[in-house]
């Protein structure tokens, strides 16, 4: 029998049940789509949280305390860690340590809420140098002045604010500068505004309140470690000069000689961006993984379906094999059944799964202010493709072989 008349007797096959052949696919459809979104919505938060990460200058050296986290257990672990202080900035500020360092800076985190009159609001609250944190993340002033380093050193009570923190706790027309806004009970004066930028890596700009880190210390957590220190390399081949020379000025200053005893961990943006891929693809592998069940569900679909179709047609198979055909003319007929209906539910996967990512992108863009870039993944849907196809094949084997044994006598009796 040539494969041409083989391909025509399944698809007939197919033809003459067409409702039960779209239901038999439909677990199919369902996991290919589910693929493709979760491949396509992970390959786009990727390109744009490396973006965002790549944009904040290669030349960047994040220092935070404690031993770098590998679990929720020990990422938690990190946020109590007092182990950078001012002995510690004043280290790595010294260019004699660090000479390929321009500059280091402190953070410092707090979590509370901001009020103004009645109204309250949760942002994100920063201690910092607000030149830096300006030129760090591209921010501009829509109003008033920054905070100086005069402001810094003689602890001045004074805030910047973003502008989704100001449209929630003043009035349309209200003008903030000048006025008084409390966090944690303690009145701060706001001498400044910043213009709307939305997102920016991991938190809105629009929803920050900054203020003079030794503020935050004093005022706010209370105690004198600081979050983060953030260094700047002179550019970006300099480096892996400046992690070495920080981390051995660390290490001195806390008497520290195996390095697995580091009571703190540098990451640069190279780093930050391998981690976060890495980090992304292995979620985005696990959901697929996850997804791929329904594949298998569909599959054990298909082979019921393909049982009840060899009982159902049980006459024709005898006529079939009273005319010449073989027993691997039926299998084939049956196995090519069962990989049109897997590899048709693919195809319609695919497109559904495209159709449900692009709109996931165009969502997320207007609903998070950003600018995501669709993107289809090419390998997630030649993988899909041949997965359907070889789901057809596996479980369409076994009725293919139950449909070449039936005897050509007893089959053309079968009622």
């Amino acid at each position: 029998m040539l494969l041409r008349d083989a391909l025509k007797t399944a698809t007939k096959g197919i033809e003459v049940n067409r409702s039960r052949s779209a239901l038999t696919i439909l677990g199919i459809v369902i996991g290919i789509a589910a693929i493709i979104l979760i491949a396509s919505t992970g390959g786009v938060a990727e390109e744009a949280i490396v973006g965002e990460l790549g944009g904040l200058g290669a030349e960047t050296i994040v220092v935070r305390p404690g031993k770098e986290p590998t679990g929720i257990t020990s990422f938690v672990d990190v946020l109590f860690a007092d182990s950078l202080k001012q002995r510690e900035l004043d280290a790595l500020r010294n260019r004699n340590n660090v000479p390929q360092a321009v500059s280091a800076e402190p953070e410092v985190f707090f979590s509370g809420s901001v009020s103004y009159r009645s109204e309250i609001f949760k942002p994100t609250v920063l201690g910092f140098s607000a030149e830096y944190m300006m030129d760090f993340l591209g921010l501009e002033l829509a109003d008033g002045v920054i905070f100086t380093e005069e402001d810094v050193r003689s602890k001045s009570q004074v805030v910047l604010l973003g502008s989704r923190v100001v449209e929630e706790l003043f009035e349309e027309d209200e003008d903030p500068i000048g006025k008084s806004v409390t966090i944690k009970d303690i009145k701060f004066k706001v001498i400044g505004t910043f213009v709307p930028k939305g997102q920016v890596v991991f938190f809105n700009v629009d929803e920050l309140v900054l203020l003079p880190y030794t503020v935050a210390q004093t005022y706010l957590t209370g105690d004198k470690h600081f979050t983060q220190i953030i260094l700047t390399a002179d550019s970006p081949e300099s480096v892996s000069r400046a992690v070495f020379n920080a981390e051995a000025t660390l290490r001195e200053l806390h008497d520290i000689e195996n390095p697995e005893d580091d009571d703190f961990y540098i990451q640069t943006q190279q780093g930050l961006v391998e981690q976060v891929s890495s980090i992304i693809n292995v979620f985005t592998l696990f959901l697929a993984m996850v997804v791929a069940i329904s594949l298998i569900v569909g599959g054990i679909g298909i082979m019921n379906i393909m049982l009840v179709s060899v009982s159902e047609r049980t006459k024709e198979i005898g006529l079939r094999k009273a005319v010449g055909a073989t027993n691997k003319d039926i299998r084939l007929q049956f196995l090519l059944e069962a990989a049109f209906l897997t590899g048709a539910g693919g195809v319609i996967g695919i497109f559904v799964g495209t159709l449900l990512a692009y709109g996931t992108t165009i969502g997320a863009s207007q609903a998070l202010d950003l600018d995501l870039v669709f993107s289809f993944p090419w390998f997630a849907s030649f993988l899909g493709l041949a997965s359907s196809f070889l789901v057809g094949i596996i479980f369409g084997l076994y009725p293919a072989i139950q449909a070449s044994k039936k005897s050509p006598i007893e089959a053309l009796r079968y009622e």
